[in-house]
């Protein structure tokens, strides 16, 4: 058995007791940790994403300096769009900028379900570099987004606030609505795999924007997109999915599937786990913000989300999102410390 079986996380994901609780961080190599800066203040984001000895360089150095329980791809939700026929910029201080929108059924027609994942490469061959390198014991994840999640990026634009164009669509021209997500399910399920077969161990699934939808709406337009992804995937790797934003969807969450379900810090974790089922493990759910606040106040909070957990087996401990830019990196590398210790069984 590979050590990385045996590890913390992969055996929170099997529900199979730890030593103490893993923990890892959404966004865990980003522009808060000086040696993360040191390498993108050489490159473009673009750049650094695209090039895997890059990419390779500031996911085992974030894992290696924060001492968290594993590491995660150095990688965007977005850039697996652009084999599809989607053009993509990131400018600074707007973040990624699709210029193509999708707004009409020629737009939708013309966007290329992902066969050859060749244009993809880079992604893979970082998964490989990072995979020879980590330590044995410590797992990589991998991930991508939901196809809502994309979808949305694709509709819009960019970024939302109410998501009239996505939902326009989705209301309106359901067979176009059908169409897309068919073909970003598909996509995301092939994306997944090749990141699995070339050394992940586990991925997790952004659904960062199915919080602006209804329970019925998510059940209609969503959920059967977001299962097949998770359907097609779980035979070669366990899945996180991981949605945010609307308590309300919940049980629809766990009706998608996954071996663990993610939680953003809106939902109390008790409950959420009660709601989804002792059966599945839990991942989440500090709010990203206490980080900005005393290392007392951050092991306070801490507590407080152990102490829900009830030191059951299964509770993968994260923040509820990614950490942010400014935040103090021994903040964070303090939480790491205050999980471990305290969640010793």
């Amino acid at each position: 058995m590979p050590a990385y079986d045996d590890s913390r996380l992969m055996k929170a994901l099997r529900l199979e007791p730890v030593d103490t609780t893993p923990v890892w961080i959404m966004r865990q190599a980003g522009r808060y940790l000086p040696e993360y800066m040191a390498v993108r203040s050489r490159v473009t984001f673009l750049e650094l994403c695209e090039t895997p000895e890059l990419a390779a360089e500031v996911t085992i150095t974030a894992q290696q300096v924060l001492g968290v329980d594993a590491a995660i791809l150095f990688a965007d939700l977005l850039p697996m769009l652009v084999p599809m026929g989607i053009k993509l910029t990131y400018e600074k201080g707007e973040g990624p900028v699709i210029h193509n929108p999708l707004r009409t059924s020629a737009d939708v027609e013309g966007l290329r379900e992902l066969q050859n994942l060749d244009d993809l490469g880079f992604v893979f061959e970082a998964v490989r570099l990072i995979r020879r390198d980590l330590p044995a014991d410590i797992p990589l994840l991998g991930f991508a987004g939901a196809p809502f999640t994309l979808a949305s990026y694709a509709i819009e634009g960019g970024g939302s606030k109410n998501y009239i164009p996505t939902k326009r669509m989705m209301y309106s021209r359901d067979g176009l609505w059908h169409t897309l997500m068919s073909r970003l399910a598909g996509s995301v399920a092939r994306y997944l795999i090749a990141q699995i077969q070339a050394g992940c161990q586990a991925v997790q699934l952004f659904d960062s924007w199915a919080g602006c939808l209804s329970p019925d709406d998510y059940r209609q337009y969503v959920l059967p997109y977001t299962k097949q992804v998770i359907d097609a995937v779980t035979p070669f790797a366990p899945v996180i999915n991981f949605l945010t934003g609307n308590p309300a969807l919940l049980p629809l969450q766990r009706e998608a599937g996954g071996q663990a379900m993610g939680f953003d810090w809106r939902v109390d974790l008790r409950d959420a786990w009660q709601t989804v089922g002792y059966d599945r493990a839990v991942q989440g759910n500090l709010d990203p913000v206490v980080l900005f606040a005393d290392i007392p106040t951050i092991r306070e909070k801490a507590l407080q989300i152990l102490e829900k957990a009830e030191r059951r087996p299964g509770h993968i401990f994260n923040l509820g999102h990614g950490v942010m830019p400014d935040m103090k990196p021994e903040h964070v590398k303090a939480l790491v410390e205050i999980v471990h210790e305290s969640g010793t069984r």
